[in-house]
């Protein structure tokens, strides 16, 4: 058997779920779900260690065997790859500003527009309650309609208008990203709503009276005032 390359593309498809090995560290862990996800194993300093090198649906076959051999090539100069990339990342994100930085730019740039300047935090809070906690450290750049859905999706028809005000939002801190020429999607905010759908709006109606009885109803009588 090969020492690697043991997979084929064929094989990560209908593999049963477990451990499959492709060779050089390369591992493809299934699940009973028919999803997977890919794994480099290796070994430094006495330790062994797994890391993650994506799932089966994002990353492919080929595309896993380079991201192992790229690692593999620090492993054989003692270097932990997964420290090696937790410092690229962190590089990467002092070079592109986070969301959250953009946001405090942009709500800044805003202030004189808003009432009471924003003092009382009503722009904010809708962002920093369901989009911050999960998106505020990404780089902006990096940011998809996929990271705005998967925020939005558990208030999206629960608490529309929180949903609306917040997604609104995201559009002019992405507008405000790309006025600074940053690489930013300005499509990631519509394409995120044609994947979360129309809104499911609870609508009061009311109830049907005679209508003698019109002329003297309340409502009636607000709005004609």
């Amino acid at each position: 058997m090969r020492a690697i390359n043991r997979l084929s593309a064929l094989a990560v498809k209908n593999l049963p779920p477990g451990k499959h090995a492709d060779g050089g560290g390369l591992w493809l862990i299934k699940r009973e779900d028919g999803g997977g996800n890919w794994i480099y194993r290796f070994a430094i300093h006495g330790r062994r260690r797994d890391m993650g090198l994506g799932s089966i649906r994002m990353v492919s076959l080929r595309e896993a065997r380079l991201e192992a051999a790229r690692w593999r090539i620090l492993v054989v100069n003692k270097r932990d790859p997964i420290r090696q990339r937790e410092i690229e990342r962190r590089e990467a994100m002092q070079r592109s500003p986070t969301l959250a930085t953009i946001a405090e730019e942009c709500f800044e740039a805003r202030k004189a527009e808003l009432k009471d300047g924003g003092k009382a935090g009503r722009w904010f809070s809708p962002l920093t309650l369901h989009v911050m906690p999960k998106l505020g450290h990404v780089p902006i750049e990096e940011i998809t309609q996929m990271d705005i859905r998967n925020a939005l999706a558990p208030i999206w028809h629960t608490k529309a208008e929180t949903a609306e005000k917040t997604i609104n939002r995201l559009a002019i801190i992405i507008r405000h990203a790309a006025a600074m020429d940053l690489s930013v999607d300005m499509q990631a905010v519509a394409k995120a709503k044609a994947l979360l759908g129309a809104q499911k709006r609870n609508t009061k109606h009311i109830a049907a009276m005679p209508w003698q009885e019109v002329r003297n109803h309340p409502a009636r009588t607000a709005v004609s005032v």
